[in-house]
């Protein structure tokens, strides 16, 4: 068992057999290795998991997932496979499953696969912050791509009269406060409190901080291609 600074650690990988956007991601090839490999091996190397446990719906996957090192010890059930599902009940159920088999942890690492290029240093950064701000729970997040207050909506008629708040018009880039966003590349809490189902924005929740060239989250065609240059430029 390995023991993180005193914490154990079970690390969940989400990967759904379906996907309408890029179909068959989570085992498409990305720089020589499929989709979800990459995620299993900096989990692996990053030492820190007790557990490595993937969820999926797909055969291939979870032949995949074993041979690479993690664990695929139920098939997800179908209601939990549709475009609909939320990611917590897919979480719920694993958690269910390892404390009916009397597997508890005290932390919980959702590594989503469509994130390859997560390092282990994003991996053990994140588990450093946690302890270091005694957190409930930690999520990554990267600067924006473009600032929102260069963004608005439209009217059906396309005007753009007030499209700019007048005190935002003539600011430089540099002038604009530092926005973030969620880049779905981790998500640690206490076992306690995904078990029940906290609010991940509350007070004893901090951001865990990536570089945009680490924070690709595949969901198209060109993700894909964008993550294979950077993979093989690294």
């Amino acid at each position: 068992m390995s023991v993180y600074q005193g914490k154990t650690i079970l690390g969940f990988i989400p990967a759904r057999a379906g996907s309408k956007g890029v179909p068959g991601k989570n085992i498409r090839p990305l720089a020589g290795k499929p989709l979800i490999v990459h995620t299993i091996e900096a989990a692996r190397a990053s030492g820190v998991f007790d557990c490595l446990l993937a969820s999926t719906d797909g055969d291939e996957i979870a032949r995949v997932a074993r041979e690479t090192g993690a664990e695929v010890p139920f098939m997800r059930p179908p209601e939990l496979a549709t475009d609909t599902a939320r990611g917590i009940d897919v979480l719920a159920h694993a958690m269910a499953w390892c404390e009916e088999h009397g597997r508890l942890y005290d932390w919980v690492m959702v590594l989503q696969p469509t994130s390859p290029l997560r390092s282990v240093d994003d991996i053990l950064g994140a588990c450093r912050l946690m302890l270091e701000r005694s957190a409930r729970a930690v999520v990554s997040v990267c600067k924006v791509d473009h600032h929102p207050w260069w963004c608005n909506t439209l009217p059906e008629d396309l005007n753009m009269e007030n499209f700019i708040r007048p005190e935002v018009l003539n600011l430089n880039r540099q002038e604009l406060p530092v926005f973030y966003r969620l880049n779905g590349a981790i998500y640690l809490g206490e076992w306690e409190f995904f078990k029940k189902g906290s609010s991940f924005y509350g007070p004893r929740t901090y951001a865990y901080i990536m570089p945009w060239v680490r924070s690709v989250d595949i969901d198209s065609e060109i993700d894909f291609t964008l993550a294979e240059i950077l993979l093989k430029g690294s």
